[in-house]
């Protein structure tokens, strides 16, 4: 669980960015970027009007464009206060940011078999790992908690999502990695309990 001494929010909302022209080519994003579909700028909509009357009071959300724009499209809505917060950003995929599975395993036939080995351990080339994430994912915590006055809303990203979730609900690697977030899905966690809101 998380450490008393950190200002982490007792409660908060996490809500991943809209769908991607990415996520339709099954691209690799990491910190690279491509812009929402129509569909997307349509979850994040359905998201702002299904949180309107909620007591969120500020939105924090990864700097990452596809994030930034569902996050603006929320804190519009809601009439709140949009802080980025760097760590937030997904996990970076390094050398392998751009490409499809079918392209990697081309270009780096052992990565596959290796990132199965050690699932949470693995770093892509040049990028980072989800156990080097996960320390991204407590600094954000922190942020966010300084950042607001009441209950914020994440918007990030679903594989640092993995690991905002296991740090709120003090879940161990494999439990983390087992976590899945649709893009229209918002959770809402407090003190260690997860709901879909």
């Amino acid at each position: 669980m998380i450490p008393q001494d950190r200002h982490v929010p007792e409660r908060l909302f996490l809500a991943r960015h809209g769908q991607t022209s990415w996520n339709l080519e099954h691209r690799l994003q990491g910190q690279l970027d491509s812009p929402l579909t129509t569909e997307g700028v349509r979850q994040a909509k359905a998201i702002a009007e299904h949180l309107a009357n909620s007591d969120i009071t500020v939105v924090c959300t990864s700097p990452l464009g596809r994030a930034l724009r569902t996050a603006a499209i929320i804190a519009e809505r809601l009439d709140v206060e949009l802080v980025e917060v760097e760590d937030l950003a997904e996990v970076h995929h390094g050398e392998m940011a751009g490409l499809t599975w079918e392209e990697i395993d081309v270009r780096y036939p052992e990565a596959r078999a290796d990132r199965a080995a050690n699932r949470y351990g693995w770093g892509f080339p040049g990028g980072e790992s989800y156990a080097q994430a996960r320390a991204r994912a407590r600094r954000a915590l922190s942020v966010c908690g300084w950042a607001a006055s009441g209950v914020p809303l994440l918007v990030s990203h679903e594989m640092i999502g993995r690991m905002l979730r296991a740090e709120l609900r003090g879940l161990d690697a494999s439990s983390a990695l087992a976590l899945r977030h649709p893009h229209d899905v918002v959770f809402e966690i407090e003190n260690g309990s997860e709901r879909i809101r």
